[in-house]
C-alpha cells in the first residue's frame, strides 16, 4: 500500500543547551500543524506503536477441527433420498448433508485396505481385500491405501448419486475427528446402502488404528467433501496437493456458510 509523502514547511528553531561540533548536522522536528494528516495506515506514530490500519482485511478464517465442526452441526439441506447405514444390516440414522461448496456426513470409520498390495494391505491382513480401487492415480495404477489418504463414499444408488452433487474421485475430503483435521481424496466406492470408511492411511494420520481386521472406529467421524472443479487435484497420488487445496477450500468453506 503506497503512502502519500506530506510535506510541511518548518523554521529554524534557536538550539540552546550544549555547544555543538561545527559538522553535526542538528534536526530539528516540524511541528504538526492544524489540518496536517497523521501517520498513513501501518506507520508508526511518535510513540513507536503502529498506527491501526482500519479497514484492512485479517486474512482468510483459521481452519480448525472446531470451526470446521461448527459448520458442520444439523442438516439444514438434505442431499441423500434416504439415510445410510454405518455397517451391513445397522440402523439406517445417517444423512448426507450440504453445505455452500461442499457435502458432509457424520458417521464411523472402517478401514479400507483396497488397491496396491503392500505389507499391511494385503490378502492375509485384510480378509476382505481387493486388489483394486474404483480409480486411478496419474500412472494408471490403483491406489495405495497403505500410503494415500482417502475416502471410501456410496455407490451410486436411488439414496443418493455423489456425481449429482458436483463431486468425483478425485475430489478433496476433509476429515475431521478428535480434534484433528486430516485431507485425502474420495479415491473408492463402496456398498449403496452404507456409508463411513477410509483407506489405512487416512486413518493412521488421524490416530485411529488402522488395522483392516480390528481398527477403526465406532462413530464421531466427519466427512466433508468440498464440491466443483476446484475442490478436485489434478494427480490423485498426490497428498501434498489434496492438503493444499483442501486448506483453501476449508477456508472458503467458513467464510461462507
Amino acid at each position: 500500500m503506497s503512502v502519500a509523502a506530506c510535506t510541511a514547511s518548518t523554521e529554524e528553531a534557536p538550539v540552546t543547551g550544549a555547544a555543538t561540533p561545527e559538522n553535526e548536522t542538528i534536526h530539528v522536528e516540524p511541528t504538526p500543524r492544524p489540518g496536517d494528516p497523521g501517520p498513513g495506515p501501518g506507520i508508526a506514530s511518535d510513540s513507536g506503536a503502529p498506527a491501526a490500519d482500519a479497514g484492512v482485511d485479517a486474512g482468510p478464517p483459521a481452519v480448525t477441527a472446531a470451526a470446521l465442526l461448527a459448520k458442520a452441526q444439523g442438516c439444514a439441506k438434505k442431499v441423500s433420498s434416504a439415510p445410510y447405514a454405518k455397517d451391513s444390516g445397522g440402523t439406517a440414522n445417517i444423512d448426507v448433508c450440504a453445505l455452500v461448496g461442499a457435502v458432509f456426513w457424520t458417521a464411523d470409520m472402517d478401514i479400507d485396505c483396497d488397491g496396491k498390495s503392500s505389507a499391511v494391505c494385503n490378502k492375509s491382513t485384510d480378509p476382505s481385500y481387493q486388489a483394486q480401487t474404483a480409480t486411478t492415480d496419474s500412472k494408471g495404477e490403483y491406489l495405495d491405501a497403505a500410503t494415500l489418504p482417502y475416502v471410501v463414499v456410496p455407490g451410486v444408488s436411488s439414496r443418493w448419486d455423489y456425481k449429482t452433487s458436483g463431486v468425483a474421485m478425485g475430489s478433496v475430503v476433509a476429515v475431521v475427528y478428535n480434534g484433528k483435521v486430516e485431507y485425502g481424496i474420495m479415491g473408492d466406492i463402496g456398498p449403496t446402502s452404507i456409508i463411513g470408511e477410509a483407506s489405512y492411511a487416512m486413518a493412521q494420520k488421524l490416530g485411529i488404528n488402522p488395522n483392516p481386521a480390528s481398527g477403526g472406529v465406532s462413530s464421531g467421524v466427519t466427512y466433508i467433501v468440498f464440491t466443483g472443479p476446484t475442490g478436485t487435484v489434478k494427480k490423485k497420488e498426490d497428498h501434498a496437493e489434496a492438503r493444499a487445496v483442501g486448506l483453501a477450500r476449508a477456508q472458503k468453506l467458513l467464510a461462507e456458510n
